[in-house]
């Protein structure tokens, strides 16, 4: 997550959040946090269209889970501790919901190798649905037959 997008949820600016992550700076190795380059930033400006930021300084920080869950003792708020709280739940969540796709997917292959090509499409077809979307580049509006 984002330094700007945390200090939103802690109810900081950005500037007292890297202060206090800057005071506190031994806490945060760079599994925790790191500063995005030039080139992620501009990246990430494109990606998103137009930059929302109004002119930053400074390039933002990102935190890794761990680094979300340091913040919670550089910022000793009731709030920071609900939002901390929150945030962890839905990192817990997410590896949950990542962790049971594996797994019936490799059910989903035990399956597929004690059954005859019969059942070879039903395996497919659910394995399809187990991948993720690809993203397609149609063209967008009407259409000439």
């Amino acid at each position: 997550m984002l330094d700007r997008d945390l200090a939103g949820l802690y109810g900081v600016t950005t500037g007292n959040l890297n202060k206090a992550v800057s005071r506190n700076i031994e806490r945060f190795p760079e599994d925790f946090m790191f500063q995005l380059t030039t080139e992620e930033f501009k990246n990430l400006i494109f990606h998103f269209g137009t930059s929302s930021w109004g002119g930053t300084r400074k390039l933002p920080r990102a935190f890794t889970e761990q680094g979300v869950a340091m913040l919670s003792s550089v910022l000793n708020s009731e709030r920071a501790i609900q939002v901390n709280i929150q945030i962890m739940r839905a990192f817990i969540k997410l590896k949950e919901m990542l962790s049971t796709h594996k797994d019936l997917k490799l059910k989903i292959e035990e399956m597929e190798k004690r059954y005859d090509y019969q059942f070879k499409i039903v395996f497919d077809a659910i394995k399809q649905l187990l991948e993720p979307p690809t993203k397609s580049k149609g063209k967008i509006g009407f259409q000439k037959p």
